[in-house]
């Protein structure tokens, strides 16, 4: 666009202006705010299990606590510390009390 087309193009009213999609220094985090589950330790994980001859369905981890649970829990209970402390960690991402918390890892 030249600047006269540029120049020549309506402006946005002030209304228009809280729609911006523009960054925002005043943003704030909703009070309710989701925790992301990092994909590099969730991957750690479902290849620790792999190791142990457990299939683990990453996007089924996301997308489902209960079976999250139950994949952590299944790896409480075999004997590999980094699998442990792995799984340690992911705990907190999928505990459902700690989740409602305003509380960033």
């Amino acid at each position: 666009m030249t600047r006269a087309h540029i120049d020549d193009a309506p402006q946005a009213s002030t209304a228009d202006a809280s729609l911006s999609l523009d960054a925002s220094d005043e943003f704030e985090l909703p009070a309710s705010s989701i925790r992301y589950c990092p994909t590099e330790l969730l991957g750690k994980f479902t290849l620790l299990m792999a190791g142990h001859g457990r299939c683990v369905n990453s996007s089924m981890m996301l997308g489902d606590r209960e079976y999250a649970m139950w994949q952590l829990a299944r790896a409480q209970t075999l004997p590999d510390d980094e699998l442990r402390a792995v799984a340690l960690r992911l705990f907190a991402y999928f505990d459902e009390s700690r989740s409602r918390l305003n509380v960033f890892a």
